[in-house]
Order: structure tokens, then sequence, then C-alpha cells
């Protein structure tokens, strides 16, 4: 299955494909980038900056500045990872900033549930400012 992330929100995404990784199916998810997380401006990003602030640089956590994987952060997050089936489930999950070649000719799907538009204010920014204010390549 390949799920293009544009305009869906990240919580919702990261659930629904950490339930479809469970049960089995291989999931890449294309234009990482433009997965938006609601909320306030500032809030998003002061959670963000504690997130990475947190350890020492040579001790961790490592927190992940580029796009992609700050959502597949998200989704291990909602897996049971450190369980066999969890480990199974997150190799089954792959990120991608833009759309690779080889994702060119293959089917693009959007999940309606997960749509920005089911939102009722239009607090929201997208990963790829968080990314940005991080300091993470934009690639």
């Amino acid at each position: 299955m390949i799920i293009d992330a544009t305009n869906l929100i990240a919580g919702r995404l990261a659930s629904f494909t950490a339930k479809k990784a469970i049960l089995g199916e291989t999931i890449d998810i294309v234009n990482c980038e433009s997965a938006i997380l609601t909320g306030n401006k500032g809030q998003i990003f002061a959670r963000f900056k504690q997130k990475r602030d947190m350890g020492a640089p040579l001790m961790g956590p490592y927190f992940p500045k580029q796009a992609d994987r700050i959502l597949r952060r998200m989704i291990r997050g909602m897996l049971p990872y450190k369980q066999a089936k969890g480990v199974d489930a997150f190799k089954r999950i792959m990120c991608w900033k833009g759309v690779p070649e080889k994702f060119q000719s293959g089917k693009l799907e959007s999940i309606d549930a997960c749509n920005v538009s089911k939102i009722p204010n239009l607090k929201y920014i997208t990963i790829g400012d968080v990314a940005k204010f991080l300091g993470g390549k934009l690639e």
C-alpha cells in the first residue's frame, strides 16, 4: 500500500498505518513533509524542541530532525516495538520525502478519515515546518 501523506493529519495517519502493519501489510508513505500536525504553532515547536533537547548529545535519546524520520518515529510510538510482532510491523513501514521514482507509476492512496478537512479550525502546521525548525534537511 502506498499512501500519500499530503494534507493528512499525522497522528491519525500513524495510528492507521500502525494497525495495518500489525495486520501484516507493507506500507510506504510518500510526501511525509506535507503531513499535518494540528494545534498552536508555538506549542508544537516548543514540544519538538523539548524532545530534541532531551538527554546528552552522546548518550541519547536521539530524536530525528528529518520529516520522514519524524513521522516514522511517531508510528513507532504506536507499535509495541520492543516485542517481536512490533519489530516486524515496524520493518514493514517506510516513509519517504517526496515521491521516489519507484512509486511514480504506482497508485497513491489517500485516507479520507485522516484528511485535514476533519478538523474544525485552521491551526496546523506541516511536519516539513517542524523539520525546518529543528534544522533537518528538506531535500
